[in-house]
């Protein structure tokens, strides 16, 4: 599997919630097993008892996201690195069915959990593909959406550390309010302007009466 695959175990839990918004699709245990993608068999040991085990979980990764957004680089990597103690996963060598041309094994890390449960799995895997992803291209790379009220999460992926949105969706919506807010101070600059020439005009008349 890909560090990004992993990774993307983080950001798919945060934004399961809309803070800003007030909402929340984590209700239910159907909810956290659609969380697991493919990995059906990890999705199957998840019970009702997870909903609030996999919330909580939620919270911490959504605190690491907050934190790298704010520029707080090492409170972001001690409250990730809280998560790694609690959550361990055990990197393995894997083939599974992948060949290459000659009939040879495409062989991978993967990162393989011992979980009590299936937050504890999800979350160790959450976590470390979290901590590969910010040694590697750094904290700030770590994000959460510009475009109010959103503030999904996202991993910045972007040759020049230039990604501000969690989606394209986002971003347009951003351009648009701001393209907007520019047309309305610049009517408000005219308005100005013409009153005080308006003012300047009766003014002269006056003092020429």
């Amino acid at each position: 599997m890909e560090l990004a695959y992993y990774s993307d175990y983080a950001v798919r839990l945060v934004n399961t919630e809309e803070p800003a918004r007030g909402k929340d699709s984590l209700t239910s245990v159907e909810a956290v097993r659609e969380l697991f993608g493919g990995n059906a068999s990890a999705a199957r040991r998840a019970t009702d008892a997870d909903v609030t085990r996999f919330r909580s979980v939620r919270a911490r990764l959504r605190a690491v996201f907050e934190a790298a957004d704010r520029g707080e680089e090492t409170p972001a990597v001690d409250l990730l690195n809280s998560l790694l103690l609690e959550f361990p996963v055990s990197p393995q060598i894997s083939g599974h069915d992948h060949r290459d041309e000659d009939g040879r094994p495409l062989w991978h890390m993967h990162l393989a959990d011992h979980p009590s449960n299936a937050t504890a799995g999800y979350a160790a895997i959450a976590a470390m593909g979290l901590a590969f992803h910010l040694t590697e291209y750094g904290v700030d790379r770590l994000g959460l959406c510009q475009a109010p009220p959103c503030r999904n999460a996202y991993l910045d992926t972007s040759t020049n550390r230039s990604r501000r949105y969690c989606s394209d969706r986002c971003a347009t919506r951003a351009n648009v309010a701001a393209y907007r807010a520019r047309k309305r101070l610049e009517a408000d600059r005219s308005d100005s302007s013409g009153r005080a020439a308006e003012n300047a005009q009766r003014a002269s008349a006056s003092g020429e009466r």
